[in-house]
């Protein structure tokens, strides 16, 4: 019988002949090996009875090889572990160099992972990390699902600025040292491929508004790519976007679906990762220890969790939110990097941590300066301001943007004019609201700031298998 190690640890099915697949993590003795499958966090441990086991096969062990093992699984006598493996036979399926392999048994640091990302996920905080992105992503499918949304594959190649960043990776194939020119001199993108400048998308969220015109509720989750030469903590050049569009949702049916839709991809988490949560936690712990008592997190990694999946949202206007800021003791001590002086001011990440802090609950802010919010947002009565709200979390600000988007013609053909946006550029994008138009919304969350916020990890670097950011683009 084969099985997993997941598999032995939860049936525990003593007495009986199993296979195991797997790569050594540790080897003691000439007879103890601790074997990982990677599903799960644990290890299994498989005893060698030096008579069953060749001297030249022994040899062949070392931290990092892959092995089959067959024997009888038996309750242990050590400590540790509940089971053990009594090998009969093994085999090794690949050598691991041990003069070579860069994962020994010690504690390595998240830079020098960072260099060997093709190896780094056998270590327990990477394959605990990767098995939690794994349960958020079939959470958010599972949800939507539940709740009758369809699922929407949005163009990656693209010919539109969806925020208007202008921060985009160009897709071409023509010839980079003699591309076709026009009478100006500028590019002649009509040579090229499409036929016209193309990119990678930043977000699927236009195309997205167009299935909710004729499927009334939609999502995506894809790859989103941003050209900014960024090189922070929470920053990457790609990423994945989830962009649920509603048709006849307003903000408030927008602010209720954010909520229940994070508390349950969440709660969905803390059930079934409790072992990689808790080796996660205990990590965060160890690493605080180190940190000045300033600068530690109140709350435990779980703890957190629990947080927001208990809490009601608080929901706060800008302008509130503003007055609250300007007169709160690290604006008038000058302790904000940012201050806050007026009325209009874009928020930063500390303002956003403060206000979560403030209200101790996690927070909706909405109606934002138009100023400052993109061009799709509908206009409110007061013409100051638009139905954008934006979801704070504790330790990690800003987790959610979204908006009822601008459904009035007339209103979205004069902020595209605003923006300095070309109307026949987005003439498929204006037509929804020519033809049935609709009060409708939506919002945008990346996924790596929910799987940071998950894992307590502290760079958005850290939660993504391959990260690429600026000067890095390996494996």
């Amino acid at each position: 019988m084969t099985l997993s190690v997941k598999d032995i640890l939860s049936q525990k099915p003593i007495g009986t002949t199993i296979e195991l697949k797997g790569w050594v993590r540790t080897f003691r003795s000439n007879r103890f090996i601790a074997i990982s499958d990677g599903s799960t966090i644990k290890t299994v441990q498989a005893v060698i009875d030096f008579e069953n086991v060749a001297e030249e096969t022994l040899k062949k062990i070392s931290t990092g090889a892959a092995i089959q093992v067959k024997g009888d699984l038996l309750s242990s006598l050590g400590k540790g572990q509940d089971v053990e493996i009594q090998v009969t036979e093994i085999t090794v399926l690949g050598e691991s160099n041990p003069e070579e392999y860069p994962l020994q048994p010690k504690k390595h640091s998240l830079e020098f992972l960072r260099e060997i990302a093709h190896l780094r996920m056998r270590t327990n905080t990477f394959g605990a990390i990767m098995r939690v992105r794994h349960s958020l992503a079939f959470a958010v499918h599972h949800y939507f699902n539940s709740k009758q949304f369809f699922y929407l594959h949005t163009p990656i190649i693209t010919g539109s600025d969806a925020e208007g960043a202008g921060e985009m990776f160009n897709v071409s194939i023509l010839d980079k040292k003699n591309p076709p020119l026009k009478d100006d001199g500028s590019i002649d993108y009509s040579k090229d491929f499409f036929e016209k400048e193309t990119n990678l998308t930043v977000s699927g969220q236009l195309e997205a508004e167009l299935g909710a015109m004729a499927l009334s509720k939609v999502y995506t989750f894809g790859p989103t790519f941003r050209a900014e030469n960024s090189n922070t903590s929470r920053h990457l050049a790609e990423f994945w976007m989830i962009e649920p569009e509603v048709a006849f949702a307003d903000l408030n049916d927008n602010m209720d679906l954010a909520e229940d839709f994070l508390k349950y991809v969440i709660r969905y988490t803390l059930e079934h990762c409790a072992d990689d949560l808790e080796f996660l936690e205990k990590r965060l712990l160890d690493e605080e220890k180190s940190k000045p008592e300033k600068d530690r997190s109140p709350q435990a990694l779980r703890e957190k969790l629990q947080f927001v999946a208990d809490n009601n949202f608080r929901r706060v206007s800008y302008t509130e939110a503003i007055d609250i800021l300007r007169n709160s003791k690290p604006n008038k001590k000058k302790k904000f990097k940012y201050l806050i002086e007026e009325w209009g001011a874009d928020l930063q990440s500390e303002h956003e941590k403060f206000l979560v802090q403030h209200f101790n609950a996690p927070v909706i802010l909405f109606d934002y300066p138009a100023t400052i919010k993109a061009f799709y947002m509908r206009l409110n009565e007061d013409e100051k301001t638009v139905r954008a709200m934006d979801i704070l979390f504790p330790g990690i600000g800003e987790i959610v943007g979204g908006s009822q988007r601008e459904e009035r013609h007339d209103v979205l053909l004069g902020k595209m004019n605003d923006f300095d946006i070309d109307q026949k550029e987005l003439q498929w994008y204006l037509d929804t609201r020519k033809f049935g138009t609709c009060v409708h919304s939506g919002f945008g969350l990346g996924f790596e700031r929910l799987v940071l916020f998950a894992t307590g990890m502290g760079n958005i670097r850290d939660v993504i298998p391959f990260p690429r950011t600026p000067g890095n683009a390996e494996f």
